[in-house]
């Protein structure tokens, strides 16, 4: 090995010694924390404030989520960091943070993610801090045709036009299909 590092390197036409010697003192020191390698996934928080990621369940804080609510997972070899994919009113995304689950079929829950949900025992528990969907007119009302359409009481009233074949076959200026009946048959 010695004797390969006073040799001139064929392609930059160095001594390899002095060409290592240079580059090493070149590098830099790593950085005092290590380079994070997380994979990052978008997924619906279920309405239990559960999200599944590779085959385990994870809570999410029922008073920052709701259901369908798409959130990013950044996962570790070792964590999964939950985060809201928009920012709250301190400018933070981090909803939740879980030891990354062994297996499958294991659900990792923080108990006080769960404040804030129906005890399904009749009594309603909502939360005042998450924007709901709003709604300009009842459930009950229409908004357009297609929803008209989409609601089956309200299409029973809608009037379709009726028209013969025939117009079409003008509008677009080819003739009628008709029917003639072969030599074959006729004789």
């Amino acid at each position: 090995m010695p004797q390969r590092r006073a040799q001139i390197h064929k392609t930059h036409r160095e001594v390899i010694g002095e060409r290592a010697a240079r580059d090493h003192a070149a590098l830099k020191s790593l950085p005092p924390t290590p380079y994070l390698v997380a994979e990052r996934h978008l997924r619906p928080v279920g309405k239990d404030c559960l999200v599944a990621f590779g085959g385990n369940l994870y809570s999410v804080p029922a008073r920052k989520v709701r259901p369908r609510q798409l959130v990013e997972i950044r996962a570790t070899k070792s964590q999964i960091m939950l985060h809201s994919t928009a920012a709250d009113a301190n400018g933070e995304t981090l909803l939740a943070t879980h030891p990354r689950a062994i297996g499958r079929g294991v659900r990792v829950i923080e108990e006080t993610h769960w404040d804030g949900l129906p005890t399904g025992k009749g009594r309603r528990t909502t939360t005042a801090d998450i924007p709901q969907p709003r709604r300009d007119r009842p459930l009950g009302e229409v908004a357009g045709p297609l929803q008209a359409l989409l609601n089956r009481a309200a299409a029973t009233r809608i009037e379709v036009g009726r028209r013969p074949l025939s117009v079409y076959d003008e509008l677009t200026g080819t003739r009628p299909f008709t029917t003639r009946p072969s030599t074959r048959e006729t004789s």
